[in-house]
């Protein structure tokens, strides 16, 4: 007998729809974000036949958001942070700013008012989290300069909205004379903002440090695979409602934080590989739940509004995003990633609308306009994405700051990367006393390195300058050991500009990346799946058969 299984039905529908369309899409060689979205506008209430449940597609999307925001910080640390601090926090209050600023101004045109502007404005500002990390996770640049700088920035726009939604309730009240006006007014609240989000942050740094590692590693020992994923999960899931609940701070955020205290482990890895699954699939979810609430009427309705919405979303604060990086002295292709990945908005902007026309503050129009907008900029942003910050092969402009030449004896092998791989070459080579030199831009890493007695020019590899510096002229050879297969195709090309003849060996994860490396020129490539199974198999062939081994039913067999 079938019961009322609205969850269920939700479930099915998006994930049916959008592998229909995800696989369309795919077929004519389209981003499956595109066919995801037009899933969710297939089963919406605004298109006839089935409609699911949006409230509940809307909470699924919301662990989508937990999960990839976990895994982001199971590879970002504290210090990756602090890195791009200074770029990423006067960067986004900045574009913030100026987006707010262009939203009011559209406001005021359409004749919505101030206040309503202001929260038009702002919801403009605001990218979404999932479509962001999707953009650079699927071109490997995550862990890249960039990359840090565009989840830094991130951050601190979840930041900025947090304290935004304190103090909306607050603005609202005293435009409607309901609340006392004053500096009291809204410094209290935006005070007790500032004391929950250090207190969430000291807790997880002081006590979620000692708590997440030693609950994990227990769970290590009991052996149990399911176990271990399970307390992944609830690591990931329990830390972000736990945070929102008694801090109120973002599901995101205290994702971000659950993943960046578990990442400093060396479970890290192996946390990762046991949510992927579970995160891509209510990853999906989410963009089916943007493509529900786009009403194409909207459309014919406000044509002039939804036109100008996009235009600031995807051109105004694009170009001040980039404007702001140039002027900090970063190379171009850090512009156009950090802008291109900002060209959308998403969660906080239909969070700021609906609290908005609940305050009755924003006309339903307005409403409707930025959810129009979301729809179509998040529909756009893969194709953006790719004629800009993400075409492969792109080089980063050498732009910034002097970069002494090491001294090395012509001859020498070139490492660009000293992570887990680079670090075992560069080991590999000391012990045989191979003249090498690293390139690396991670300052943790450099010193690492610098301790271990190792040669290393600090600056990025896609930079002709650091090259230069590293002896690509002299060069034997030229190892790329970073874990970004297009990023090493960028490197390569830049190499054999200066050094034509330079032998080339690659990193690389998947066929896709094995392909774009051989296809740019790349001497050898070296896939790690592919290489274990060659060598299990050579060690099986060589492997001589225990002779003590019967073909008795019941043999014991003892080791030789």
């Amino acid at each position: 007998m079938l019961h009322h299984t609205p969850l269920i039905a939700t479930i099915v529908a998006g994930l049916v729809v959008a592998f229909v369309m995800g696989a369309i899409a795919h077929r004519l060689k389209v981003s499956p974000i595109a066919g995801y979205l037009l899933a969710g506008v297939m089963v919406g209430p605004f298109t006839p036949g089935f409609v699911a449940n949006a409230s509940l597609a809307n909470e699924l999307a919301e662990i989508g958001v937990i999960l990839l925001m976990f895994g982001v910080g199971l590879h970002f640390s504290l210090r990756d942070l602090l890195s791009v601090r200074r770029i990423a926090v006067p960067g986004a209050i900045v574009q913030i700013a100026v987006a707010t600023a262009m939203g009011m101004g559209l406001a005021w045109l359409v004749g919505w008012g101030l206040l309503a502007g202001f929260v038009f404005g702002l919801a403009l500002s605001v990218a979404s989290t999932v479509v962001l990390l999707r953009a650079l996770q699927g071109r490997d640049i995550v862990q890249t300069e960039r990359g840090r700088i565009a989840v830094g920035w991130l951050i601190v726009e979840d930041l900025v909205m947090v304290l935004a939604l304190v103090l909306l309730p607050v603005l609202a009240g005293i435009m409607s004379g309901a609340a006392e006006s004053g500096s009291a007014s809204i410094l209290q609240p935006l005070l007790a903002t500032f004391l929950k989000v250090a207190g969430f942050m000291a807790l997880m740094l002081i006590v979620g440090r000692r708590v997440i590692p030693w609950a994990l590693q227990w769970v290590v020992a009991t052996g149990s695979r399911e176990l271990f994923r399970l307390a992944v999960l609830a690591i990931a899931l329990g830390v972000a409602f736990g945070a929102a609940i008694a801090f109120d701070v973002s599901f995101a955020l205290g994702a971000f934080f659950a993943g960046m205290i578990l990442g400093e482990t060396s479970l890290s890895r192996r946390a990762t590989e046991e949510t992927l699954p579970l995160r891509d699939a209510f990853a999906v979810l989410f963009f089916v739940s943007v493509g529900m609430l786009f009403n194409p009427a909207v459309v014919i309705q406000q044509p002039l509004a939804l036109l100008g919405t996009v235009a600031i979303i995807i051109f105004g604060k694009s170009l001040a995003a980039y404007l702001i990086v140039h002027a900090y002295g970063y190379p171009r292709q850090t512009g156009l990633t950090v802008a291109a990945s900002l060209a959308q908005i998403g969660e906080f902007s239909f969070i700021l609308a609906s609290l908005g026309t609940e305050l009755q503050i924003l006309p339903a129009a307005a409403r409707d306009v930025i959810l129009a907008g979301a729809m179509i900029s998040i529909f756009l942003n893969p194709f953006l994405f790719s004629l800009t910050a993400g075409r492969h092969g792109a080089v980063d402009e050498p732009e910034r700051g002097p970069i002494t030449p090491a001294q090395m004896p012509a001859g020498h092998i070139i490492l660009v990367g000293y992570g887990r791989v680079g670090s075992m070459i560069g080991a590999e080579f000391k012990q045989r006393g191979k003249a090498f030199i690293v390139i690396e831009d991670q300052g943790d890493v450099v010193r690492r390195a610098r301790e271990e007695g190792v040669t290393v020019i600090e600056g990025n590899a896609l930079e002709a300058r650091t090259l230069v510096a590293a002896g690509i002229g002299s060069a034997s050879k030229l190892l790329i050991a970073i874990p970004a297969g297009f990023e090493g195709g960028a490197i390569l090309q830049h190499a054999r500009i200066l050094n034509p003849d330079l032998p080339v060996i690659a990193r690389a994860h998947s066929q896709d990346e094995v392909d774009y490396l051989t296809r740019v020129g790349v001497d050898h490539v070296v896939m790690g799946e592919r290489e274990l199974a060659n060598r299990m198999m050579k060690l099986s062939a060589t492997m001589a058969p225990a002779s003590n081994v019967s073909d008795a039913p019941g043999a014991i067999v003892t080791p030789t």
